[in-house]
């Protein structure tokens, strides 16, 4: 009981939030009843947002100009290092993600204090986007092959992060894709990753908020995957063979074998594509 009090008081909630007035208030709400750390982000909002967190106990972080979420994590990480805190969950602002999960992600961290945490979620769920179950699919994909890894959801901004073993310079991109850069980085330099299954809501189409622009979004995605997998070509694939030869090199070609045989079995296009 004491260690695991330990963690709660050192661990805080992370929200980014850009133009989330309408969901931002219950998602604070609800993270404050599992615990009382809650560092918001507010990466340049310009609707009622700062007037829907007025109400709380917060620690507000603001700036006036949308810079990205890959930003508003870098900013929200080095308030949480600021103030002492060890771990750190993030959330999205959207309403999507249910901070009652939280504590499964603490309860992994018990067991392995040094991972980082990703919280999956059901990629099956009534109203999941489909583009959504196809980004994720197609992330997942190279994510393995970059890593030699398998993460069975890539794209959730539901984890939580050992601070100790993050780097700024790990977050690559001010933007979307971030995330995605940040957990290929930390796979790279030997961080465990482990996983546990969480709760999602998406509302319906009529109702969503989101700030995902396909196009440009899913170019700038392609681009960052095309670097990861020169750095895997040439640092990672590297590193494996000058300090886990023979055994962990054969594991994780296994590993990556495995990911190609994974990718011919499963449909990874949208319906009607």
């Amino acid at each position: 009981m004491e260690k695991s009090e330990t963690v709660i008081n050192h661990t805080c909630v992370i929200i980014p939030t850009y133009n989330n007035g309408g969901t931002v208030a219950d998602v604070v709400a609800r993270a404050l009843q599992q615990t009382p750390h809650v560092i918001v982000v507010n990466d340049g909002s310009y609707d009622d947002t700062l007037s829907a967190l007025q109400p709380f106990d917060i620690i507000l972080v603001s700036y006036d100009r949308n810079r990205g979420k890959g930003h508003a994590l870098k900013q929200g990480f080095r308030k949480a290092r600021e103030l002492g805190f060890r771990y750190a969950v993030t959330l999205d602002a959207d309403g999507q993600h249910f901070p009652e999960d939280i504590p499964l992600l603490l309860e992994v961290c018990l067991k392995y204090p040094q991972a980082l945490i990703v919280g999956v979620r059901n990629l099956t769920e009534d109203n999941m986007p489909r583009g959504n179950t196809f980004a994720n699919r197609f992330s997942n994909f190279w994510f393995c092959i970059q890593t030699l890894r398998r993460v069975a959801d890539t794209q959730s901004g539901f984890r939580l992060y050992p601070l100790s073993r993050m780097k700024d310079w790990w977050i690559v991109s001010s933007r979307y894709e971030a995330e995605l850069g940040l957990l290929v980085l930390a796979a790279w330099l030997d961080v465990e990753i482990c996983q546990t299954d969480v709760r999602v809501h998406y509302p319906p189409q009529h109702e969503r908020v989101t700030h995902f622009r396909p196009g440009l979004d899913f170019a700038r995605i392609s681009v960052l995957n095309t670097l990861l997998c020169v750095g895997a070509l040439f640092f990672y694939l590297p590193k494996l063979l000058v300090y886990n030869l023979p055994r962990s090199l054969w594991f994780r070609l296994k590993e990556w074998q495995r990911c190609f045989l994974s990718a011919r079995s499963a449909n990874t296009k949208p319906d009607g594509m």
